[in-house]
């Protein structure tokens, strides 16, 4: 996820959050102005009520259902209200409800001592006998009897339960339309208003940002050649805040970036003609003594007091011979690590290609006793479908055929170091069985394998995974054969991959770009 993306959604994320909390309050604040109102209003009621009527007890105790009568009478504006008469202990005597309590049925008495007491409280929470619950605003005011003797300070309460959500019926839309839905409508501007600026402000300071991130993606080799690409924009390099140093940083890191990589163009290019001038040079001198030690041999080769000369002249010979191949292999590399070389394209059946290879190697794997042989796929075994992507037919393809036939032959004479007698070497080539893949050459033995820690760095330069088996002769035992059957594969768009195990054989497979078409 992109940085513009997190910091989006970070601020939405908060505005939303902001917008949940402050929605919260405003409906928190609401239900508590609502619950004042009531408190104060019940109270101012109750107390206009106990002026007007003072004796309520005594009067209960005469004609309780008179009682009754006048408590639901004061209440015929506010049905949804319920007034109470206890005594002292907060024994319910007297309701307007519609459920009267059961007989003895007592109200939580704290709460109506503190509503009575009417200090230091915006509200008071209390019991609501018709429902049995203590959710309800409450008011009370403290009743005596008229008696002449002194008596109990408080010998009862006037108790009014106002339900929860209930307004005047002239408060309550006011309420609503001057102070919820403006203040409502408001913060939702100000959340969204807020949001949008947010937005705006990560838009034009992440904007510096991927103008440099687009010229960091945009190095490439061809940019790094001169002075053009990769160019910082002209408005990120003259700002003075942090990504204008930052900018600056990269430019510089650029600067020297090139002149690293003019440097190693130049050391490459002095390390290809160094080994190809080398190459050549010792070339004609391996070429001249080979001819003279074979001129010797031939000299000797009926001479029996020149027995021992001869075996030192063969082993002489033999390494003269490896060293010319190593030098003929160094200069094949550097011939095709060449930035301008290019290959001699020609369209060939892949098949014909390896039978003409299979013919070099042919008597040399006899005499080893090793079994070389090309496997073409049989289209009767393998059905329909091997006749509809050409499996047994011909494989055509467009390549360097001399480099085609070099690759094999390496790969060829690497197997057969390393094939004990009995041993086979198979040789094949499959078309893709899919418009854009790549072609497939293998060459399959069934020889003693590699062992697994070998395989990753088999195909790197002058690396010798099997230099034990068998002797490091010619360019394969120097770790130069499977280097060049690489760098073939790659001038081909296609690469080369091995699979072998200790005692399972190794498979090697060359895979080329198809032709187009």
């Amino acid at each position: 996820m992109r940085v513009r993306t997190r910091l989006a959604l970070t601020v939405a994320a908060t505005g939303l959050l902001t917008a949940a909390l402050v929605i919260g309050a405003v409906l928190y604040g609401y239900q508590r102005f609502e619950r004042e109102i009531n408190y104060r209003r019940s109270s101012e009621f109750l107390a206009r009520v106990v002026a007007m009527y003072d004796s309520l007890l005594d009067l209960h105790e005469r004609d309780p259902g008179h009682v009754t009568a006048l408590l639901s009478s004061l209440l015929f504006l506010e049905p949804d209200a319920r007034l109470y008469l206890l005594d002292a202990d907060g024994q319910v005597l007297a309701s307007t409800g519609q459920r009267a309590p059961g007989a003895g049925y007592r109200v939580a008495i704290e709460p109506v001592r503190q509503a009575a007491a009417g200090v230091g409280v915006p509200y008071v929470m209390g019991d609501d006998p018709e429902r049995g619950r203590a959710d309800a605003v409450v008011a009370a005011r403290p009743l005596k009897r008229a008696t002449i003797r002194p008596g109990p300070e408080v010998a009862g309460y006037l108790y009014l339960v106002s339900p929860p959500g209930q307004l005047p019926a002239a408060a309550g839309p006011a309420v609503q339309a001057g102070f919820g839905l403006p203040a409502l409508g408001l913060i939702l501007g100000i959340v969204a208003l807020s949001t949008l600026l947010s937005a705006w402000i990560i838009a034009t300071v992440t904007m510096p940002l991927r103008r440099l991130t687009d010229a960091v993606a945009g190095l490439s080799p061809a940019s790094l050649e001169g002075s053009a690409g990769a160019e910082l924009p002209a408005g990120v390099l003259g700002a003075r805040d942090e990504f204008g140093q930052l900018a600056g940083a990269f430019r510089l890191l650029l600067a020297r970036v090139r002149e690293q990589w003019a440097a190693l163009r130049r050391l490459d290019a002095f390390r290809r003609e160094g080994v190809s001038n080398l190459s050549h040079d010792l070339r004609s001198p391996l070429t001249a003594t080979v001819a003279c030690l074979d001129t010797l041999d031939t000299r000797w080769a009926g001479d029996l007091a020149r027995a021992a000369d001869r075996q030192l002249l063969a082993v002489a010979l033999r390494n003269t011979h490896n060293a010319a191949r190593l030098v003929q292999a160094l200069g094949d590399l550097a011939r095709l690590d060449e930035p301008a070389f290019e290959l001699r394209l020609q369209t060939v059946d892949l098949r014909e290609l390896i039978d003409d290879v299979q013919l070099r190697f042919a008597e040399r794997a006899r005499s080893t006793g090793v079994t070389l042989a090309s496997v073409v796929p049989d289209a009767t075994a393998a059905g329909d479908s091997a006749q509809d992507t050409g499996a047994a037919g011909p494989v055509p393809a467009t390549v360097d055929i001399e480099l085609i036939e070099r690759a094999l032959a390496n790969l060829i004479d690497n197997a057969l170091k390393f094939c004990r007698p009995g041993d086979a070497i198979t040789l094949a080539a499959v078309a893709p069985t899919a418009p854009g893949g790549l072609i497939e050459i293998t060459v399959a033995d069934t020889g003693p394998g590699i062992a697994e820690h070998h395989l990753p760095q088999l195909f790197d330069r002058f690396y010798q995974a099997r230099q034990g088996t068998a002797p490091a002769t010619g360019e394969g035992g120097k770790g130069l054969g499977l280097a060049i059957v690489k760098r073939i594969a790659e001038l081909h768009g296609g690469a080369v991959e091995v699979y072998s195990a200790r005692g399972s054989g190794t498979r090697v497979c060359l895979r080329i770009a198809a032709p187009a078409g």
